[in-house]
């Protein structure tokens, strides 16, 4: 018996070991109904055994999985309401495009009329029209990407599993992806939950976040939670890049002993106030120049300019500067006990 109000997806005490090591060492976890959810942590993690659990390709050491209020533990992947895009998109080279779209639909008997129909549905809800005659080694990495998430849509799945699906393409096709993917989510209306270590992916993506750290949830959140407050030095340094202060230079710095993080795109570089230090690289990128900084109170820092202006960059290496920031950007991060014990 499921109930309207129940999360597409309850992860209750969910554990995964093998041998003596736990690869998932017990999580609890509401995902909404028509939430885009990411899963982000780096390899090792957890992030992907946990989806692999949700999948039914993996059987938890302990715990439960509720998909839609209905208990799946121990029920085969084909039981289960998701379907799984994998990174390698694994379509069947033989078979064209609307063929392979096609494929699971048939798998379960479904008439031919009916699943031509449902498969070309599934290629225009993808932006795909026109291509079902094709081959998929005729296509570009991003267009064989949508032929696997169109293939996985069109048994409407109550969810969807995304393993990293965007690793394999070029950095300016991976972009252009995560805002076809979002888009597509919203109109399908489905929940989607999407496994990566890329936190730019995630951040741009997700309505929620959950960093994963050795088995274990830091923090879910927002994307703007988890960036602009992180819950443990580990997502303050995972999620973008933080300066953290502890020690003798928070007491210097901010004026208190603990643990504390300043992103680097609010800290500025001033001619007349704030703590001094000495410029130890200068890193062009582009939009932003990156400056590394070695204070006197005895940190180091990372700033981030953004280029407004042509020509050289702000300062050189070897200057001497001032740094600024808000009190409002500094965030004090709990101490390592309270982690641990919030863990």
């Amino acid at each position: 018996m499921t109930d309207s109000s129940d999360p597409a997806i309850r992860l209750t005490g969910l554990r995964k070991s093998f041998g003596a090591v736990d690869a998932v060492a017990g999580i609890d976890l509401d995902i909404a109904d028509g939430e885009f959810f990411s899963m982000l942590g780096p390899s090792g993690s957890g992030k992907t055994t946990v989806l692999r659990m949700i999948a039914g390709f993996e059987l938890p050491t302990a715990g439960t999985v509720h998909l839609g209020g209905r208990d799946v533990t121990r029920l085969a992947p084909f039981e289960r309401d998701v379907n799984t895009v994998f990174q390698d998109y694994a379509l069947f080279p033989h078979m064209s495009v609307l063929e392979n779209v096609e494929y699971g639909l048939k798998v379960r008997g479904v008439k031919r009329a009916e699943r031509r129909r449902r498969a070309e549905e599934a290629l225009a809800g993808v932006r795909l029209e026109g291509f079902g005659a094709r081959r998929p080694a005729a296509m570009s990495g991003g267009q064989r990407q949508r032929v696997a998430l169109a293939r996985a849509l069109v048994n409407r799945p109550k969810v969807l599993l995304l393993d990293e699906p965007l690793g394999a393409l070029d950095l300016k096709l991976r972009e252009q992806m995560q805002v076809e993917l979002k888009a597509i989510q919203r109109e399908v209306g489905i929940t989607f939950v999407f496994v990566t270590h890329d936190q730019d992916e995630a951040l741009t993506m997700s309505d929620r976040v959950a960093v994963f750290e050795t088995g274990r949830i830091a923090q879910v959140g927002t994307p703007e939670e988890v960036y602009e407050r992180p819950a443990s030095s580990f997502v303050a340094g995972f999620v973008g890049t933080s300066n953290v202060f502890t020690g003798a230079a928070a007491a210097a710095l901010v004026g208190r002993q603990g643990t504390f993080s300043v992103r680097p795109e609010k800290i500025l570089i001033s001619d007349d106030s704030g703590p001094e230090g000495t410029v130890a690289e200068v890193v062009y990128a582009g939009p932003v120049t990156r400056y590394v900084v070695d204070l006197d109170a005895g940190s180091r820092v990372v700033v981030v300019a953004q280029n407004r202006h042509s020509g050289a960059p702000l300062v050189a290496r070897g200057h001497r500067v001032r740094l600024s920031w808000h009190d409002e950007h500094i965030v004090e991060i709990p101490s390592a006990t309270k982690e641990t014990a919030h863990a």
